[in-house]
């Protein structure tokens, strides 16, 4: 177990990172955030779950070692999760340079700063189920074979390899946490689960007539961000570094998840949902489902939402904001 009580987040402006921080925050730690400088306002998340205030932010980049450095010596970090990555898959298709330079390189970039200022950190990658891609079993856990299908996927088989070569070449306390989709009231819009319950919101409110989808048969297993990141937290306090497929073990399609959130508000997703092909990718998931087992056992994680809790959690938030 780690005894450092100071963790440093890259992506700590992201869903994940708001989640760990309040997470963090609230057993004590220290917690200081990588803050790369865009010109939009890029703290919303921090500030809806209140711990805005309680970050310490460090001007820096994944893309930038000299600044990784610095921030492993200013925050002075027993524990290190890199969150932070260009994570929208779709546009990974469009960009898929920068993706491999921010989720690959950039993932290798922190590990050599950990090494750098100190290697006895423990250190966390998001990992993805992407990695997986054209699935190679029907339940996908640590020994299921890659098969990424997007570019964003492949620079995360990149920076997971890099993960487990720096646990094996410098006995680095390093995990990969393989985390399923998982979503919530703070997920982009961009992402599909928040396009539809933001739509949903949004139809019910009479501010729109429609929404439009690409493949709604796509299957996937959809957690709740605020669970995951606490199984991202045990595995650092393990006794030494693993990987960890984190799911809920349950797979849900689209078509599905359309149906709970208009039911929600009392509307039926036929009447609204188009199907749009610009939508479709160039190489499809089809199938997405974890199996959890090793974590359970491990970590003695499990999730505490189900999928229709977690839907109806965000189409709530969305017509609170909708309705500002």
């Amino acid at each position: 177990m780690s005894n450092n009580k100071s963790a440093l987040i890259t992506g700590v402006t992201g869903q994940d990172g708001a989640y760990l921080s309040q997470l963090l925050l609230g057993k004590g730690y220290e917690v200081y955030g990588l803050l790369a400088r865009r010109s939009t306002d890029t703290l919303w998340r921090l500030r809806e779950l209140g711990v805005d205030k309680d970050v310490r932010f460090i001007d820096g980049d994944l893309s930038d070692l000299s600044s990784l450095i610095r921030a492993m010596e200013t925050s002075k970090a027993g524990e290190v999760y890199n969150l932070g990555a260009q994570s929208f898959v779709g546009s990974s298709w469009q960009q898929p340079i920068l993706t491999a330079q921010v989720d690959g390189v950039g993932a290798l970039n922190v590990l050599e700063a950990v090494r750098i200022v100190n290697s006895s950190a423990h250190f966390y990658q998001a990992s993805t189920s992407e990695m997986f891609g054209l699935i190679q079993a029907e339940k996908q856990d640590e020994t299921t074979p890659f098969y990424p299908r997007s570019p964003y996927g492949v620079a995360k088989l990149m920076a997971h390899w890099a993960t487990v070569n720096y646990r094996e070449s410098f006995k680095m306390h390093a995990s990969s946490g393989i985390l399923f989709n998982h979503e919530s009231p703070l997920r982009g819009i961009e992402f599909v689960t928040r396009k539809v319950t933001d739509a949903v919101a949004a139809i019910k409110l009479g501010q729109q007539k429609e929404l439009r989808l690409g493949n709604i048969d796509s299957k996937r297993d959809w957690g709740f961000a605020g669970d995951y990141v606490e199984a991202m937290w045990l595995m650092t306090q393990q006794a030494e570094g693993d990987d960890y497929v984190v799911a809920t073990g349950i797979t849900t399609t689209v078509r599905d998840m359309c149906e709970i959130a208009f039911k929600h508000v009392g509307l039926n997703y036929r009447d609204h949902l188009v199907i749009d092909e610009r939508f479709f990718r160039p190489a499809e998931v089809d199938v997405l489902l974890g199996n959890p087992a090793k974590a359970q056992a491990k970590l003695g994680w499990s999730p505490k939402t189900s999928v229709e809790q977690l839907i109806t959690m965000m189409v709530d938030a969305d017509l609170r904001r909708r309705k500002g």
